[in-house]
């Protein structure tokens, strides 16, 4: 079993940075995926992106492609979503999930969430 806990979030002014902490507890972190989701008020929760269990496979969205970095360091424990040139449009709560499927976008496929964290980029 995983559990999760995010950090990190914040009130931002657009084309600014910040970073998002993922810290996982038990001992097969290393083994899952871990993906980073946001959803924004009143619409539906979206992929932002996921990193393989090794950290060699990384997926992006479109919307955040080159302007958001995924890492992980499995000594930690730790997954990060490194967030910058912010827009307002970013504005969301942001979760990291964990699932062992490989290559999967989608939530369904995620069965253990974080409680998730306030992202606020204002223009």
């Amino acid at each position: 079993q995983v559990q999760l806990v995010e950090s990190g979030g914040g009130l931002v002014q657009a084309g600014g940075s910040l970073r998002l902490s993922c810290a996982a507890s038990g001992r097969t972190f290393n083994r899952h995926v871990m993906g980073w989701f946001r959803q924004a008020p009143g619409k539906e929760r979206e992929v932002v992106g996921r990193i393989s269990w090794s950290g060699s496979t990384i997926y992006y969205a479109d919307s955040v492609k080159g302007r958001f970095t995924i890492s992980r360091d499995n000594a930690k424990n730790t997954v990060y979503l490194q967030m910058n040139s912010l827009k307002p449009e970013d504005t969301a709560v942001y979760y990291c999930a964990a699932t062992t499927i490989l290559f999967s976008s989608r939530a369904n496929d995620y069965g253990y969430w974080g409680q998730g964290t306030q992202v606020t980029v204002s223009s």
